[in-house]
């Protein structure tokens, strides 16, 4: 198999695991968006996250979303917290859950933090129905 070839099937299963946690609808607005600017970080997004590590055996998925969500929280990334909340939800997780992981992170990320993430979720779990 050449390097083409190699990075094309970690795109389909990095495409395939990023589909079943974060969705069609985020795929299609993902897609419609993909420009020659931002197509190559895309593909590395699609191999190297999705493919290679929420592929993995150990942590399930649900258990990777709540990790996930804990350190979006500890990094202020509210744009990245929004589709992985969608995709803890995806995943098996509730609100109750997705709650307490922000609550705990507090002592950690410290209290602006975890309460500004705790407003997303708040809101993007509004948004989805599932509060």
């Amino acid at each position: 198999m050449d390097d083409e070839s190699a990075h094309e099937a970690l795109r389909r299963t990095g495409r395939q695991a990023m589909r079943e946690v974060l969705g069609d609808a985020y795929m299609a607005r993902r897609d419609a968006s993909t420009t020659p600017l931002n197509q190559a970080l895309r593909h590395l997004s699609e191999e190297f996250p999705y493919a290679s590590l929420w592929t993995r055996g150990t942590l399930t998925r649900r258990e990777r979303s709540l990790v996930t969500l804990g350190i979006l929280s500890a990094l202020n990334q509210h744009h990245e917290l929004r589709g992985h909340l969608v995709g803890a939800i995806n995943n098996g997780c509730t609100p109750e859950e997705i709650a307490e992981v922000l609550t705990h992170s507090s002592a950690y990320v410290g209290f602006p933090y975890a309460i500004a993430a705790l407003r997303t979720a708040e809101d993007v779990l509004r948004e989805i129905g599932a509060v």
